[in-house]
This record gives C-alpha cells, sequence and structure tokens, in this order.
C-alpha cells in the first residue's frame, strides 16, 4: 500500500481575532512607545549645564532655535536644553570657545513620522505574522500541535490499494483462524449484492485481540488488501488531546472522511486508550470519556450498506467498555493468538524466502526452538541468522546461523569478551549439567536440545535448551513438577559437588516459585485448597499479572504450601543427582572444555 496525501477545505481559524488584537497591540506601541524611546537618544538638561559644558570647552557644534538649543560634544553625544532670550551674549562666546554652528537634530514632517512611526515597524511584523498564520494553519491540517486552534483535525493516515504493493493474506502466515474469521469481511466489500438478497448485514465492526507481535496491523492490511478498498489507520492515543472536545471532533472527521471513500475500512490501533470502561466516579478523564461517547455515537449512526468497515486492535480487551463491545458495534472479536507450531514453521517458511539460504535447512526444528515466539520475534531471528552470516563470511543463510540467532534473541547475542575465573567458569559448567541432567532422569521433561556455559549480554552466564517434540496445551500435574525439579537441578548440581550455592539460581528460583504458585493457587492441585481460584490473572496478553483474591490467612497457607512444594521438587533433584554423580562429573568436565554441547552429545555420554 503506498501512502496518498488527501485534500481538505480550507478551514477559516478562530485564531485570526486574536492574531489582530496582538497586532492592533504592536501598532500601538510604533505610535507611542518606541517614539519616546528614540526620544531618549537625546539628553534634557538645564540651561546652567549648557553654560558649564561651554566654559569646558566640551560642545563642538550648536543649533540655536527660537525656543531650544541642540548642541553636541566632542563624545558626539546631543543634548537639548531651552533658551534663554535674554542672554544676548550667548553667540559670541559660543564664537570665542571655537563653537560650530550647524543642525544637530532636524525636526521630522508628519509624512516622516507617520512612515517611522507606523509602516516601517509594522511592515517585517506583518509579514513575519503572515507567515507564522500560514505555518500554523499547515500545522493544523496534518494534526500538528496547533490543530486545537483550527477544530481537532485528525492525523489519520489513509492507503490506496496498490494491486504490486499491497499486503494481501497470503503475506500473512501462522494465522489461520483469523484469515478465516474475516474472510466473509473481504467477500462482503466484493459482492454486497450477495448478502443483501438474503438480509444479511455486514458487520459494522472487528475486535482484532492478542499479545503484541503477532501481526493485529498485518491482517488489517492484508484485508484491505484482499478487499482492494482504501484503508485508514490511526492510533488509539491520537485522539486524546489537553483539551476537552478535540478528540471528539477528529472522530466526527474520521468518519466523514471514511464515509466519502466508501467502500473502505477504519483501523484503529490500540483502541484501549480510548476505549477503557468509563469511570463511575467524578475523577475520570472528561477529555477521554467524550471520545468514546462520539465513537460509540459515530458507529451507531453511519450506514454499514455503504462498506465502512472499522477494524480495532487491542492486547487489553478486558479493560474496554462493555458499550463498545456490544454487538452492532464491535460485532465480531477476532483472536490473533501466538502461533503454534505448524504456524511457526509456515511463518519462518514465509521469512526464509526473503533471504538468500542454503537449501535443506530443517525449518521445523527452529520452530520446535522458539515455542511461545511471535511472528515479529519469528521475523527478528530470520534477520538476525542473515546478519550472523554476513559475520562469518557467508553469503547464504544456514541452520547454524538460525539456530545462533534463537539463541541471540531469546537470551542475548554472546559475551564474548566476558572474563570469568577457572572456578566461576566449572560452577557453571555444573550448574547447567545440573539442569540437563534432571531433566534426562524423568519421564515427564522435554528432551535436552543444547547446553551452553557461554555468556550471554542478557546476563545469563549460560542456559540449557529444552525443546519439545509438540506444542503443549495442557500440563499435568506430574509434569509441572519435574519441571520445578529442573529449575532446582543447577541449585542441587553446586551443592553436590561444591558444598555451597552461589547467585546464579536466582532466575531458576523465580521461575520454580512461580510454577508452585500456579498449582496451588489457579490450577487447583492442591489437596488443601482443592478447586478454588486463589488468583486471578490480569493483562493476559501482557504478562499476565497475578494477584491473590484471598484471606491473609489463606495467603499464608498458600505461601507454606507452595515452599513445601518447592523444597520436595529440590530434595528430588539432589537424591538424583548424587545417584549419577560420575556421569555428572564427566559431562560437566566435557562441557567446560567445549563450552557447548549438543543434546545427542549429551546423550551420548549418558547412555555410554
Amino acid at each position: 500500500m503506498q501512502e496518498q496525501p488527501q485534500k481538505e477545505p480550507q478551514r477559516k481559524s478562530p485564531f485570526i481575532v486574536s492574531y489582530l488584537i496582538v497586532l492592533l497591540a504592536i501598532m500601538l506601541m510604533n505610535a507611542f512607545l518606541f517614539p519616546a524611546i528614540a526620544s531618549n537618544r537625546i539628553k534634557d538638561v538645564d540651561y546652567g549645564t549648557f553654560l558649564r559644558m561651554l566654559d569646558e570647552k566640551t560642545l563642538t557644534t550648536v543649533q540655536i532655535e527660537d525656543e531650544q538649543i541642540y548642541f553636541k560634544d566632542k563624545e558626539e553625544k546631543t543634548y537639548v536644553t531651552n533658551s534663554i532670550p535674554q542672554d544676548l551674549e550667548i553667540v559670541n562666546r559660543l564664537r570665542d570657545a571655537n563653537v560650530e554652528f550647524g543642525r544637530v537634530y532636524k525636526q521630522q514632517s508628519l509624512l516622516a513620522t507617520i512612515l517611522q512611526n507606523w509602516i516601517l515597524p509594522f511592515l517585517p511584523l506583518f509579514l513575519i505574522g503572515t507567515l507564522i498564520g500560514r505555518k500554523m494553519n499547515a500545522m493544523a491540517k496534518n494534526g500538528g500541535p496547533n490543530a486545537m486552534m483550527f477544530g481537532g483535525k485528525n492525523q489519520v493516515k489513509q492507503y490506496v490499494v496498490d494491486a504490486e504493493c499491497s499486503v494481501k493474506f497470503s503475506d500473512v502466515a501462522g494465522q489461520e483462524e483469523a484469515k478465516e474469521a474475516l474472510a466473509e469481511i473481504v467477500d462482503f466489500l466484493h459482492d454486497p449484492k450477495k448478502y443483501e438478497e438474503i438480509g444479511a448485514r455486514l458487520p459494522k465492526g472487528a475486535l482484532l485481540v492478542g499479545p503484541p507481535g503477532t501481526g493485529k496491523t498485518l491482517m488489517a492490511k492484508a484485508v484491505a488488501g484482499e478487499a482492494g478498498v482504501p484503508f485508514f489507520s490511526i492510533a488509539g492515543s491520537e485522539f486524546v488531546e489537553m483539551f476537552v472536545g478535540m478528540g471528539a471532533s477528529k472522530v466526527r472527521d474520521l468518519f466523514k472522511q471514511a464515509g466519502e471513500k466508501a467502500p473502505c475500512i477504519v483501523f484503529i490501533d490500540e483502541i484501549d486508550t480510548i476505549g477503557k470502561k468509563r469511570d463511575t466516579g467524578h475523577g475520570g478523564n472528561d477529555e477521554r470519556e467524550q471520545t468514546l461517547n462520539q465513537l460509540l455515537t459515530e458507529m451507531d449512526g453511519f450506514d454499514a450498506t455503504k462498506g465502512v468497515v472499522i477494524l480495532a486492535a487491542t492486547n487489553r480487551p478486558e479493560s474496554l467498555d462493555p458499550a463498545l463491545l456490544r454487538p452492532g458495534r464491535f460485532d465480531r472479536r477476532v483472536p490473533v493468538e501466538l502461533p503454534d507450531l505448524k504456524g511457526r514453521e509456515s511463518i519462518l517458511k514465509l521469512y526464509i524466502e526473503r533471504v538468500k539460504a542454503e537449501p535443506g535447512i530443517d525449518l521445523n526444528v527452529i520452530a520446535r526452538m522458539t515455542s511461545g515466539a511471535s511472528g515479529a520475534e519469528l521475523s527478528n531471528m530470520v534477520n538476525e541468522a542473515a546478519l550472523h552470516a554476513i559475520r562469518m563470511g557467508r553469503k547464504l543463510v544456514a541452520q547454524e546461523d538460525l539456530q545462533e540467532a534463537v539463541d541471540t534473541v531469546l537470551a542475548g547475542a554472546q559475551k564474548k569478551n566476558a572474563i570469568m575465573s577457572d572456578h566461576e567458569k566449572k560452577i557453571v559448567s555444573y550448574h547447567e549439567v545440573g539442569h540437563a541432567l534432571v531433566a534426562a532422569l524423568q519421564s515427564h521433561s522435554a528432551p535436552v536440545q543444547k547446553i551452553t556455559i557461554v555468556p550471554r549480554t542478557s546476563g545469563a552466564l549460560g542456559f540449557t535448551m529444552q525443546v519439545e517434540q509438540n506444542d503443549h496445551v495442557l500440563m499435568t500435574k506430574e509434569e509441572i513438577l519435574d519441571k520445578i525439579a529442573v529449575f532446582t537441578g543447577g541449585r542441587a548440581a553446586e551443592e553436590v559437588k561444591f558444598g555451597s550455592i552461589t547467585t546464579g539460581a536466582s532466575n531458576d528460583i523465580e521461575q520454580a516459585t512461580k510454577l508452585a504458585r500456579g498449582m496451588v493457587a489457579r490450577y487447583g492441585m492442591s489437596d488443601e485448597f482443592d478447586m478454588v481460584a486463589l488468583e486471578t490473572v490480569q493483562n493476559a496478553y501482557l504478562g499476565g499479572d497475578a494477584s491473590l483474591a484471598c484471606s491473609a490467612q489463606t495467603a499464608a497457607e498458600i505461601d507454606a504450601k507452595v515452599v513445601a512444594i518447592v523444597k520436595a521438587q529440590h530434595e528430588k533433584a539432589l537424591r538424583l543427582l548424587n545417584e549419577n554423580k560420575e556421569k555428572l562429573d564427566e559431562i560437566s568436565e566435557y562441557l567446560y572444555v567445549k563450552e557447548t554441547i549438543t543434546g545427542e552429545e549429551f546423550m551420548q555420554i549418558l547412555n555410554k
């Protein structure tokens, strides 16, 4: 799609009245203040001062008028004093002092006074003011910071569909369910009569819901590209203004433009900015609520048969106002979730075609290594792989480039200049092998893909990568317990080998505690609390912040149960490592030397 500038009608600025008042004030200053300043350049003195300067022979030029005497001293300063008609000897005294008689001050004519005090000072100010006014008008039309003076022009971007450059459904991978949900909208825009004959109406709006980076904006552009209609795009934050009424004005202007370009698609990104639930108290944001009310009114008022479709995206659907989500406004809710294994593989295939890659790359391995990654992250991984290939001096992207890109995106780039002592390096080696060995000795753990003790820019001194064969939608209680045991395996290995503990297990402790708390408070996997929800999750698409919903006594019982679960799995990890201490030493020494080993190497030593 290509951006196309829109021609807007000229608007008369309400700012012109204030502008004229300012100009009038400047004119009055030119008439009275500036002449007074100019007159201050001639110093008014008494006649005695004039005679004293004459006796001191500091005068150079004198101009005698009927009522005043103008004179200059040797420093070229100009003075004026009142003339004394009775002093008849003054002319002779001036001649004796060798003072010249000449013109010191010339009285201006009325025309010259008008020209100097009114025309000349006012002309450049008028020109500058005109240029500023035009600039402010232009900024207002483009939605700049002075738009508040011109009625709240919105900052909507319009794209026209280009057959060669437009985004199509084929450019969006891994979201097949979302495509199917939006296909009817595309078909309606292509052939509205088919739906009108049976009495069906086009959904007024569709809400795209999902985590960041899953392609909600790209999906909206693909709908416009498939339908071949204009596409308007604006962010929800651009409606919010400091002055009450400006956001509502922008909403009206947006729907007016959309009505003129129908059939078309209007896309509002991050609609939760203006669509949050209205405050029932008296401390709400009046501007945001007025903007929301205007949006609700406009969605009720426009005719859906014209082919205007409102698409909106958000990753906080629980915060939206119920009036915005009711049928007749946003009729459909389209989930745009994180891609599954098949979806990740298709996304990687789509992006790998845009770079030069070696034949035979196994994208399924990369897809299994990137569980939970969004489309944007997968795109970034392919780009990082291309950059890594260039750094390695290759002209084609290889499998190892993609695997290194996964490590870079998930754990950060390698810190090649990081310096660790031999003892610390050995501790990290045993720590990582402890994770891998506990995972391999359990029946419900994912296979180990890679173990490394190369420090990363994220702060990790090493990591152990486990890769599931398939995506897991559900986790059993046994799988969660085994996962907690794996998290405690690093600390357990330090205890078994060195008899002391370090700070290296901080992240492992957080992850193990989070899983154990989820078992007790959310998943109903505790005998004491049975199937009671003691914790609520908010912002599921933005990390899932959890908060307890129970009494202080129950919270203390939850803490005790969480401690018991983690402690039991820690003891299990200690037992497994003590039973296989020889393998722990052998694999750790091997990793200490090689720094990075694959899952196959690990299993060969373990099964030897």
